[in-house]
């Protein structure tokens, strides 16, 4: 399991943690290894890109880090192989997600991913927030559909931007009080359209979504706890997903 990060991530090592837990061998990888090409995503089957940016996304919401693929010949042909083997999966989380999105030219099924631009409120949002899986081909979220649970965020360009014509597959939104998909604030801490806040490619083996899942996989993550979470957290059923997929393609 490949943890790829770039300059300024710093969510890759509770992200190795949760991969890890979930029984995958995970193998930090920086952007400057594949570029020196001292690691090759030949040799992994999941790759997750992570978030966390403290700084250095001085081009805007993952582009930097997006541009460093795209206008590599060999970085794009390698991650463009990577996505298009059957037996590989992507997630991409809060920077991640962005520069993810990004890629989708690359990625089968994921034409219809948005670009996520400047929230709302034009200024950085971080607390926990409640989102609700949708139905989708995604193999993160398979036996989630209707689940609504706590998630933290954390993100100054969160906000999903389409250009209205292609489709794409929402894969969870942001829920008010009552469970209701919600442009509200502060339960949408962005501002996009109907709460949307994670995609996935059409045969479900993209995920890209704003919000920390890595950040809630242990009970004692979360800053609020009603009692339904006791050792795991509610996004640990996620992480098994992923292995479950990896393991026996289920």
């Amino acid at each position: 399991m490949a943890i790829l990060r770039e300059q300024g991530v710093n969510g890759h090592i509770e992200m190795a943690a949760a991969f890890a837990l979930a029984g995958f061998d995970c193998v930090d990888v920086h952007m400057s290894d594949l570029i020196a090409g001292k690691v090759d995503l030949a040799d992994f089957k999941g790759l997750v890109a992570c978030g966390g940016f403290s700084y250095g996304d001085v081009l805007g919401a993952g582009s930097g880090w997006a541009r460093s693929i795209l206008y590599n010949d060999r970085l794009r042909e390698m991650f463009k192989t990577f996505f298009h083997r059957p037996d590989t999966f992507s997630l991409g989380v809060c920077n991640g997600c962005q520069m993810l999105s990004q890629l989708k030219d690359l990625i089968p099924g994921a034409e219809g991913w948005p670009k996520f631009v400047k929230n709302v409120s034009e200024q950085f949002e971080a607390r926990l927030s409640t989102i609700e899986i949708e139905p989708s081909p995604s193999i993160f979220f398979r036996g989630m559909a209707g689940s609504r649970l706590p998630i933290p965020v954390a993100h100054g360009e969160g906000r999903v931007w389409t250009d209205g014509f292609t489709p794409s597959i929402c894969a969870a939104h942001f829920v008010d009080g009552r469970g209701q998909a919600t442009m509200r604030y502060p339960y949408n801490p962005n501002g996009s359209y109907g709460g949307q806040t994670a995609f996935t490619s059409a045969d479900g083996r993209a995920t890209i979504m704003m919000p920390h899942p890595e950040r809630a996989f242990r009970a004692c993550q979360l800053s609020y706890n009603d009692g339904s979470f006791k050792v795991a957290g509610p996004w640990m059923k996620m992480f098994r997903n992923a292995y479950a997929f990896a393991t026996r393609g289920l």
